[in-house]
């Protein structure tokens, strides 16, 4: 199963068109590289009209973008965006979370259980499962009640169980299928109220990015990706997605993955 999507399109050419008004979007982790990606895309998409950057440090504003300092691990700062969101922009229709973390040292992500620690797994389900269902509970009741809204978080094929072939990475194997179960999970409480609704957990391939760059060497090639590769391809794969396909895990390419 998958989605249909095209070949890379510009903003101008008809992203986005499946939200039938002129949306408003919030982007996690818009500091980051994908993160970074998307909020240039949507910027330049005629079919948006504000972006809400959020990241640990603010971003550069432009005339549709407002950027505020957010930190995953403080559900504070998390709910005073939604304040500050609903004041200033009022309904959102798209909340992008592009944030995630794989590695601080050379013992991550573990190769094995015998250098597990408890501190680091604790702040790896903080910032990959745990953040971006906080962000769900104070974005998403700014979604519209009628006409397609959108949640979408980055997760990984890797945290897929049913995929797992290799072991290792224990930490951000286990945050990311937590995250593909939080999807599921508000995908279905979501549509109660929200016909048009669609949550996504969404698999972005290889990007060349800081969490990456130590496991480069391996990818084949042409199979490393820029991050405004990713980015343009991921947002046509919320583009495309319906109701029908909520709560599940899709990849860049269109590509439903098992969970």
């Amino acid at each position: 199963m998958s989605i249909t999507i095209s070949k890379d399109i510009c903003p101008a050419g008809g992203l986005l068109e499946s939200f039938d008004r002129p949306l408003n979007a919030v982007v996690v982790g818009a500091s980051g590289g994908i993160g970074a990606a998307v909020v240039e895309l949507l910027d330049h998409c005629p079919n948006v009209a504000n972006i809400l950057a959020l990241s640990r440090q603010p971003i550069a504003e432009a005339p549709k973008i407002k950027s505020l300092a957010i930190d995953l691990m403080d559900e504070r700062t998390i709910a005073d965006a939604a304040i500050y969101a609903e004041a200033e922009i009022g309904s959102v229709n798209l909340v992008f979370v592009a944030t995630g973390i794989l590695h601080q040292s050379a013992e991550q992500p573990e190769k094995t259980y015998r250098t597990l620690s408890a501190d680091w797994v604790s702040q790896v389900f903080a910032i990959n499962a745990t953040g971006p269902m906080l962000v769900a509970k104070y974005f998403v009741p700014l979604f519209p009640r009628q006409g397609k809204s959108a949640f979408a978080s980055i997760s990984a094929k890797v945290g897929s169980i049913t995929d797992n072939g290799l072991g290792g990475w224990y930490g951000y194997r286990a945050s990311k299928a937590a995250l593909n179960q939080f999807t599921k999970t508000l995908s279905i409480e979501v549509a109660r109220k929200h016909a048009d609704a669609v949550c996504l957990a969404l698999h972005p391939g290889t990007v060349d990015t800081r969490l990456s760059e130590p496991f480069q060497a391996g990818v084949p090639d042409g199979r490393l990706f820029t991050p405004e590769y990713a980015a343009n391809r991921l947002l046509q794969v919320v583009d495309q997605a319906s109701s029908s396909d909520t709560g599940k895990l899709v990849a860049w390419d269109g590509e439903i993955l098992p969970f």
